[in-house]
């Protein structure tokens, strides 16, 4: 049983604690939180954008609860779990890796591409494997386009379109609305499709990229228009400037060249349809879990069997800081940027 020691207790430390407990052959060994607060494992007060969750109240004598995360490292866990503000991971990522502990750490790896780069560094170097928390590629609705997309079952991929909206988050705004910390709505909401983008496409080598300023000083919403190697035409859209009250969507739709498949998070009777030539339309559904728990399992079955993570790696989590780099500059500089 692998024994799972977890950073950060806010909105993303709850959802992977809550997914923790379907996770097969790992557990919930211990917490870190630095400033102090929850280390009595109520968390009955975090709050973020997925709504239905029920109030979490750990069972301590089960579990210790470390305020420093060096004697954290000390303790007996196999696996980080860094869910901390994107300031903070360096630090933590590459203790953790020097300690040889396997790491598993929340989007975005970082703020800049230069120190994901000593990021990876230090993961080349360790004996823990490093995994980017990107969920999206382990996300049954997202995995099921990845599927098609790879195998041509439909043809070619003409044109795909990702949307990823939101109003501001109501929680954490000490950090998120900080943007040299958080890197604004751009960093911590679009690089989910932004990475999903390279998932399925490759890496751009282009990017032109439209946004604003709201809240945090850096770039709250963006919309980017991504070159890839295959020729299709792909977009996506990001934002949490929406108005208080719009809550939280996620849209994607992939033209083939013989069916379009669309997925809207906000159609809940049939959030994910296929409609094919001549007319068919099918809803696609899914049993089983979701990508929170599918990443958290991914890792520790790759532990446990001593095999290489494969589905993301610490280049993926580099990279998807380095195309959202390119997309703040093309902001900025108004024209099209090269992906580095």
């Amino acid at each position: 049983m692998l024994k799972i020691g977890l950073v950060g207790l806010g909105f993303m430390g709850a959802m992977h604690i809550r997914s923790l407990d379907k996770v097969n052959g790992a557990e919930l060994f211990a917490i870190c939180n630095p400033s102090g607060r929850r280390l009595d494992g109520n968390l009955s007060d975090v709050s973020g954008n997925i709504g239905g969750q029920s109030e979490l109240q750990l069972e301590m004598n089960k579990i210790s609860a470390f305020q420093d995360f060096d004697e954290f490292l000390d303790s007996d866990i196999d696996v980080v779990d860094i869910c901390s503000p994107t300031h903070t991971h360096k630090d933590l990522v590459i203790k953790a890796l020097k300690k040889g502990k396997h790491v598993i750490c929340e989007k975005p790896l970082c703020r800049n591409s230069e120190t994901a780069r000593e990021i990876v560094k230090a993961a080349s170097e360790s004996s823990g494997l490093l995994m980017p928390a990107m969920c999206l590629r382990f996300w049954p609705e997202w995995r099921y386009a990845h599927h098609l997309v790879k195998n041509h079952e439909f043809g070619e991929v003409k044109a795909a379109r990702f949307r990823r909206v939101a109003e501001p988050p109501a929680w954490g705004q000490g950090t998120y609305f900080n943007g040299s910390l958080s890197g604004g709505g751009l960093f911590d909401l679009h690089i989910h499709d932004t990475d999903f983008v390279q998932f399925l496409f490759g890496k751009p080598t282009q990017v032109y990229s439209q946004g604003y300023s709201k809240l945090s000083g850096a770039i709250d919403h963006v919309l980017t228009q991504y070159t890839v190697k295959c020729g299709a035409n792909v977009s996506a859209e990001g934002s949490w400037t929406m108005t208080p009250g719009f809550g939280f969507n996620m849209e994607y739709t992939i033209q083939f060249e013989k069916a379009t498949l669309d997925y809207d998070f906000s159609r809940t009777e049939k959030p994910l349809m296929l409609f094919k030539e001549g007319g068919e339309q099918h809803v696609v559904s899914f049993s089983g879990h979701d990508g929170y728990v599918n990443e958290l399992q991914y890792i520790s079955d790759v532990i446990t069997s001593g095999g290489r993570l494969e589905t993301v790696t610490p280049e993926d989590g580099l990279n998807a800081v380095l195309i959202c780099e390119a997309e703040e500059k093309s902001v900025l500089q108004g024209k099209i940027i090269n992906v580095e």
